[in-house]
C-alpha cells in the first residue's frame, strides 16, 4: 500500500501577474523526494473539502500530471472569484479534469459539471488547455526576447480617431475571419493577405485578426502574414484572452491591439492585463455585452477602448439596440466625460445600422461578416457605410 503523508497547514492562493492563481506551500510543509535510476516518485497534493488540510500522495504518476490536477484545483478559485462579479463563464470544468487517467490510458468523464453551458464557455475551456501547452513550448523568458524583433507599434485609437474625423462616419476596423461557430465557413476563397489589402483600400481605418484555430479557422500565421505584406492599418489580434502569456504572444507576432472580453475575465485580471498592454505599448480594447459588465470596465483605470458587442456571447444572438441601451443616461454621460471612444460590434450589416449605433454614441465599428462575405471586400465596405469611405 502507497503511503500518504497528511499535512495539516492550508494551501495559500495569491492572485498572480497572469490570470492563473498560483498556490504554494508553507516552507515547513515541503518534502523532498530523491530521484534514482530505477524509479521516479511523483507528488500529488489534495484538498481535503471538510478538513482544509493538504494530503500528499506518492505514487508511479509523472509530477506533470500531478501538477496539471493541483492547476485546475486552483483554477476552481478562479471561477468562485469571476462568479461574484457576475461571470457566468467559467474558466474551467468545476467537477474535476475531463481527463482522467488509468496506467498508460487516459480518457474524457462527461458529465453536467465538466460539460460546457454554451459555446462560450467551451471556447474558454478549450484556450485554457492550448495556452498551457503553448506556455510549455514557449516560456514567458522566450516570447519576451523576440519582442525586440517584433515590428513596431502603431497607435490604433489614433487610427480610429483620424477616421472618423475624416469621414464624419465611425472608424471600421474590418475583421478578417474565414468562419465562425454560429455562420460556420464565411468565405471559402479565403486569402488573409488580400482581404486585408482589399479592407485597407477600401478605406478600412484599422484590421481584426481572427487567431483562434478551432473555432474560428484562424492562426497567428494570418497575422503575421497581414503586418509582413506592407498593410499599414493597426492591427487587432482578435483572440479569447485568458492569461497575460497571450498579451506578450501577440505583440511578437505584430499585433497592435487585442481583445479583453469582460465576459470572461474577472477585474483583477483586466486591470493587470490593461496595465501590461501599456507597458507593451499595446491597445486593450475591452468588450462588453451588458450593464453589469460596462459597469465593471467603468471602475477599471486606464481603459480608453470600449467596445459594445450586440451579440449574446452565451446565446449567439443579435440585438443592435443593445449598443443605444448601454449608452444612454449616466454611462454615457461617462463615456464622453472621459473621451473613451464606443465600439459598436456585431449585427451591423447595412448603412442604417450604422446611422443606429453611431447616433447611439459609437465612433468606430468592428464588422466582419457582412464584408468579409463580398467577392470584393472593399466593395463591401462601401455598401456598409452607402458610400465610398476610401481616402
Amino acid at each position: 500500500m502507497e503511503p500518504l503523508i497528511s499535512l495539516k497547514g492550508h494551501f495559500h492562493v495569491f492572485p498572480s501577474f497572469s490570470s492563473t492563481p498560483r498556490t504554494t506551500i508553507p516552507p515547513t510543509q515541503v518534502i523532498t523526494y530523491r530521484k534514482n535510476s530505477i524509479f521516479t516518485l511523483s507528488v500529488r497534493a489534495q484538498v481535503d473539502p471538510n478538513e482544509g488540510s493538504a494530503t500528499i500522495a506518492t505514487s508511479g504518476e509523472s509530477v506533470v500530471e500531478a501538477l496539471k490536477v493541483k492547476e485546475w484545483e486552483v483554477g476552481m478559485f478562479h471561477n468562485e472569484v469571476a462568479a461574484t462579479q457576475g461571470i457566468r463563464i467559467r474558466r474551467r470544468p468545476p467537477t474535476g479534469p475531463p481527463n482522467h487517467y488509468v496506467g498508460p490510458f487516459q480518457f474524457r468523464l462527461q458529465n453536467e459539471g465538466n460539460t460546457p453551458r454554451n459555446i462560450l464557455e467551451e471556447i474558454v475551456w478549450n484556450k485554457d488547455n492550448e495556452v498551457a501547452q503553448l506556455k510549455e513550448r514557449k516560456p514567458l523568458i522566450t516570447i519576451s526576447k523576440a519582442l525586440g524583433n517584433a515590428p513596431p507599434v502603431r497607435d490604433f485609437i489614433g487610427a480610429l480617431r483620424a477616421a472618423n474625423e475624416r469621414t464624419g462616419l465611425p472608424g471600421l476596423i474590418a475583421e478578417v475571419k474565414k468562419a465562425s461557430p454560429s455562420r460556420g465557413i464565411l468565405r471559402e476563397n479565403f486569402d488573409p493577405v488580400e482581404i486585408a489589402q482589399s479592407y485597407e483600400k477600401g478605406g478600412a481605418a484599422c484590421l481584426s485578426v481572427l487567431t483562434d484555430e478551432k473555432y474560428f479557422k484562424g492562426s497567428f500565421e494570418n497575422l503575421e502574414l497581414i503586418r509582413n505584406a506592407g498593410v499599414k492599418c493597426p492591427l487587432l489580434c482578435k483572440e479569447f484572452i485568458i492569461d497575460a502569456w497571450q498579451l506578450y504572444y501577440a505583440r511578437s507576432k505584430g499585433a497592435d491591439a487585442v481583445l479583453l472580453i469582460a465576459a470572461v475575465l474577472p477585474d483583477l485580471d483586466i486591470k493587470y492585463m490593461v496595465k501590461i498592454c501599456k507597458l507593451l505599448g499595446l491597445t486593450a480594447l475591452v468588450e462588453v455585452h451588458d450593464e453589469m459588465e460596462f459597469d465593471r470596465v467603468l471602475g477599471i483605470e486606464g481603459v480608453e477602448l470600449i467596445g459594445i458587442n450586440n451579440r449574446n456571447l452565451e446565446t449567439f444572438e443579435l440585438d443592435i439596440s443593445t449598443t443605444k441601451k448601454l449608452l444612454e443616461g449616466e454611462r454615457g454621460k461617462i463615456i464622453r466625460e472621459r473621451n473613451i471612444i464606443m465600439v459598436g460590434e456585431s449585427g451591423l450589416f447595412t448603412p442604417e445600422d450604422i446611422a443606429y449605433v453611431q447616433e447611439a454614441g459609437v465612433k468606430a465599428v468592428l464588422v466582419g461578416e457582412s464584408i468579409v462575405k463580398q467577392s470584393d471586400p472593399g466593395k463591401g465596405i462601401s455598401n456598409l457605410f452607402g458610400k465610398d469611405i476610401s481616402v
